[in-house]
């Protein structure tokens, strides 16, 4: 139970964060809910279909050949994790009449991913222990927060865009950024053969909490709710 608990709360307390930060006009918590099980189901789906892929694919990648990692972090890890959680926000969310302001796109994209987080937490704590579960607190479970929210943002805007275009745009811009910042941060862990490189990683997630920070200000800013 102690595992478990040391592997739910810090996306707990991510969500609780941002549920506050959503100060004008908050979101139904069984909604919310259904969007961090969506995520959550997503990281299973995504888990099997990996660890299939991996069998195929993974046993060839040089694991000290930097280009090859970088196609490991960027396509075959973020990528389609990110595309993942995309799809939920893109095609569950978005279309909700409950979606009816900008920020709503940061709340929603972030319970998708706290919910993928927090189930790839589990099966990372349970099997590597409470050290991987403390340092994960810290690193990859906030990584993932960001990724959302810097998606998020992007796609907050797409939903009162005003042509076909400029949603698909945006969207996509979403999509990107996330997948931008999820690629990084994993692509100079993966690169850990050379000595010192994996504080890229930390000062990547560094530079998306800034970012993410700024982007939730901005939506809050212009939030018709606001009086």
């Amino acid at each position: 139970m102690l595992l478990l608990a040391l592997a739910l709360a810090p996306a707990f307390a991510i969500m609780i964060y941002i549920y506050i930060k959503d100060k004008y006009e908050r979101e139904p918590i069984p909604l919310l809910l259904k969007n961090f099980g969506l995520g959550a189901s997503a990281s299973i789906v995504i888990t099997v279909v990996i660890g299939a892929f991996g069998n195929f694919f993974l046993p060839v990648i040089n694991p000290e050949s930097v280009l090859q990692q970088f196609v490991k972090a960027f396509i075959l890890v973020a990528l389609v994790e990110e595309f993942s959680k995309y799809v939920i926000v893109r095609y569950y969310a978005q279309r909700n009449k409950e979606f009816d302001e900008p920020f709503d796109g940061i709340v929603y994209a972030v319970m998708v991913a706290m919910g993928f987080a927090a189930l790839e937490n589990i099966l990372y704590v349970f099997q590597y222990g409470m050290t991987n579960g403390i340092i994960r607190a810290f690193t990859a479970v906030p990584a993932h927060a960001t990724f959302g929210i810097l998606m998020g943002y992007f796609m907050g805007k797409a939903k009162f865009a005003k042509t076909k275009k400029e949603k698909i745009r945006l969207n996509l811009t979403g999509l990107f950024a996330a997948t931008l910042f999820h690629g990084i941060y994993d692509f100079f862990l993966f690169i850990n053969f050379i000595p010192g490189i994996s504080i890229g990683a930390f000062l990547s997630l560094a530079i998306g909490l800034i970012l993410s920070r700024k982007a939730i200000q901005k939506h809050q800013n212009i939030s018709r709710f606001k009086h």
